[in-house]
């Protein structure tokens, strides 16, 4: 599915740079990729980074940066 409309870019194009690269980096993925545009499609980005790291956003886990809450 396309998700970034600027870049013409893919969920495809944007899991095989994180799987690769291991990266939790919005402007890493882009890097690798295209030059961000409008910004629209960078919360679906890291969605999709978390998705394919294995680490949902929502949940406490190492590495995140988040807390669960008490």
């Amino acid at each position: 599915m396309i998700i970034c409309s600027c870049n013409v870019l893919s969920d495809l194009d944007v899991r095989s740079v994180v799987e690769a690269e291991r990266t939790r980096s919005i402007s890493h993925v882009y890097g690798c990729l295209c030059s961000p545009k409008c910004g629209r499609c960078a919360r679906t980005v890291r969605r999709l980074i978390d998705e394919a790291l294995g680490c949902a956003r929502a949940q406490s886990c190492d590495g995140c940066g988040l807390s669960s809450p008490s």
